[in-house]
């Protein structure tokens, strides 16, 4: 399955915890002010490649931790990212997905949930200019939470992680 995404790191170390495979998706709605990745905010900008591509690059790197889907905004393409999950999973590695919509706002679209549902983690909410932090890990701002998927589900509502 093709994807459209403006990049990728091999070996960040700053999208998640350990070493991660970060893939960039292309086009974002949310356009945060000072957001960290402008050039992903173009929906007529990026590259296609396809899903199989991402993992066997993952599979190829013996030192990764996990996968991070980033952005953009990865859920302006549910079935591909899904799929990159899904087969991030198969291979022994951890998902974490960073979307500028809420925890709340994904449970609540069903054309979101299910990519929600194939993370380990969501960081999510939209980037505060104004609430830019270096304190906490894995975030650009305050307002922004780490969101254990598993413990949410079971508990029936968002329930953060600390890394």
């Amino acid at each position: 399955m093709r994807v459209k995404i403006a990049g990728i790191v091999n070996d960040s170390i700053v999208d998640g915890p350990g070493l991660r495979l970060t893939v960039f998706s292309q086009g974002c709605p949310h356009n945060c002010k000072g957001c960290h990745n402008p050039q992903t905010h173009d929906f007529d900008g990026g590259y296609y490649i396809d899903t199989d591509e991402i993992i066997e690059m993952a599979s190829n790197n013996p030192l990764l931790s996990g996968v991070t889907l980033s952005g953009g905004e990865p859920f302006m393409q549910v079935q591909p990212m899904a799929e990159i999950a899904e087969k991030a999973h198969e291979i022994g590695l951890n998902v974490i997905i960073y979307t500028g919509y809420t925890w709340e706002e994904l449970m609540a679209n069903e054309g979101f949930r299910g990519l929600a549902l194939a993370a380990d983690y969501v960081v999510d909410g939209q980037f505060a200019e104004a609430l830019r932090t270096l304190d906490m890990p894995f975030v650009g701002s305050s307002n922004q939470r780490v969101i254990d998927v598993k413990k949410s589900m079971e508990r029936g509502k968002a329930v953060l992680h600390e890394f």
